[in-house]
């Protein structure tokens, strides 16, 4: 069974928020620092790691260029060492209208706002700014081990992108329990929900009494299904 469409499958289905991710992950898997360009986006997808590096983006049109692997992915352009703007509309463009990739995430800058905006693209970024990188190699290339590492821990993994950032689940998690856990998520934010919305019941006595675990409160079979979720997590 293939762990990873499944569990892009059911976030995508039910769009599972990122803040549902990171709960399911224990509170953690935040890519510090990024926020959504544009928003009301929702986009989760598989990783595809490109790094930039010194100030520079020759590197990144060279990944790019060599790269038919990027489709139906989220690329991440990993930065190292640039405090400058990686790259701006056109090169957004090709990624998103020629690599067909599902967004792209950036734990750095990126310039022509005004365009990327407007175009609606999917980007979660740090920043943007008017000041490009250059287009010429800047200095030594990123060390072989340390792209090793970023392959291992990136490539593979899945990104799930919206209104409050990006999260990331590592490889390592994506597996039957992770599927049972993100069931199980959105079954009890229904319940809280329901709860709450419908039968009046106090946020203390949902969240942290959970009061709706006691007979007659919800259908039998609700309750059946909560707790076979919770027996497999």
């Amino acid at each position: 069974m293939n762990y990873t469409e499944e569990a892009l499958s059911l976030i995508d289905t039910n769009k599972i928020s990122t803040t549902e991710v990171a709960d399911v992950l224990g509170k953690t898997g935040q890519v510090e620092g990024v926020h959504a360009l544009t928003p009301g986006l929702f986009r989760a997808g598989e990783v595809k790691l490109v790094y930039a590096i010194n100030n520079s983006n020759w590197h990144v049109h060279k990944q790019l260029a060599e790269s038919d692997d990027i489709k139906d992915k989220i690329l991440f352009i990993y930065n190292v060492n640039c405090d400058r703007a990686i790259f701006g509309d056109l090169v957004s463009k090709y990624i998103m209208l020629y690599k067909r990739a599902k967004a792209i995430v950036v734990n750095g800058k990126l310039r022509d706002a005004h365009r990327l905006i407007k175009e609606k693209y999917p980007i979660w970024l740090n920043d943007v700014s008017p000041i490009g990188c250059v287009n010429r190699p800047n200095g030594p290339d990123i060390d072989p081990e340390m792209l090793r590492q970023l392959r291992a821990q990136y490539d593979g993994s899945i990104m799930v992108c919206d209104d409050s950032g990006v999260v990331m689940i590592p490889k390592k998690e994506i597996s039957e329990k992770l599927i049972n856990k993100l069931k199980f998520i959105e079954l009890q934010e229904d319940i809280w929900f329901y709860c709450v919305d419908t039968l009046k019941m106090s946020t203390f006595d949902t969240v942290c009494q959970k009061k709706y675990l006691e007979e007659d409160i919800l259908d039998h079979r609700l309750m059946a299904q909560f707790r076979e979720l919770q027996k497999n997590l």
